[in-house]
């Protein structure tokens, strides 16, 4: 297993604004080396103050928004409106307060069938991002946080190996939280991005961050990390 690297955070408003200073700094890195920023989104409470801490700075006042591209890590099966969807808490926190537009936003069609869905999507990473190799498209963030359980994105434990092993950029899923049919990034893209950054933050995961770190595949989590060179981790747990 490849160790990842661990930061620590006295809280969780530390991890937040740390991470948000981090992500301006690696956005205008990318846009200077290749004129563009690739990004999946996470959903979460965490993620929704990351979001609107990153809209709210005033440290790069010169960052160009236009340059970014913005991709999701999974997404709840409702429609764009719903209180549920990720892309939802996006829009919010992020995307509306920067004016950042629609052709920007590549975001994973909840409201369609689940597996067309999927289909689409996949199709839609593939023609969007370089790719690697093996054809796997290669974003160049994706921010994860991390469940109780363990999981990233919507890659729960137990999922069925088809999930687990698919080559497909985007996986249909259905998990134990409400509500359960999902779609998600499968294991091959999260491996295949440039950088992967957790946000571990919250009562109740000390025991899932402790087994991903020490028991290998045991959670979904210490999955990605067996199958990366390097993965950062922002956590405010002891």
């Amino acid at each position: 297993m490849k160790m990842p690297e661990l930061l620590r955070f006295p809280d969780s408003e530390s991890l937040v604004q740390a991470v948000s200073q981090r992500w301006l700094t690696a956005m205008s890195a990318d846009i200077v080396a290749s004129g563009v920023h690739h990004v999946a989104l996470p959903g979460g409470r965490v993620a929704g103050r990351l979001m609107a801490a990153t809209a709210q700075s005033t440290s790069e006042p010169k960052m160009d928004w236009s340059k970014v591209r913005f991709f999701w890590g999974d997404e709840r099966c409702v429609p764009p409106d719903d209180r549920e969807s990720n892309y939802r808490l996006a829009l919010e926190n992020l995307l509306g307060p920067k004016g950042i537009g629609i052709a920007q936003c590549h975001r994973l069609q909840g409201e369609l069938d689940p597996e067309e869905s999927a289909r689409k999507a996949s199709e839609m990473l593939r023609r969007s991002l370089p790719q690697t190799p093996e054809g796997m498209p290669i974003l160049d963030l994706i921010l994860l946080g991390m469940g109780e359980d363990g999981h990233v994105a919507s890659l729960f434990p137990e999922a069925p190996s088809a999930v687990v092993e698919s080559r497909e950029p985007v996986v249909a899923v259905v998990g134990p939280k409400p509500p359960p049919r999902r779609l998600t990034l499968s294991f091959g893209v999260l491996a295949a991005a440039r950088k992967v950054w957790v946000l571990a933050s919250g009562a109740g995961k000390e025991e899932a961050l402790r087994c991903s770190l020490s028991s290998g595949l045991q959670t979904p989590l210490g999955r990605l990390l067996a199958l990366r060179q390097r993965t950062q981790i922002f956590t405010d747990l002891a």
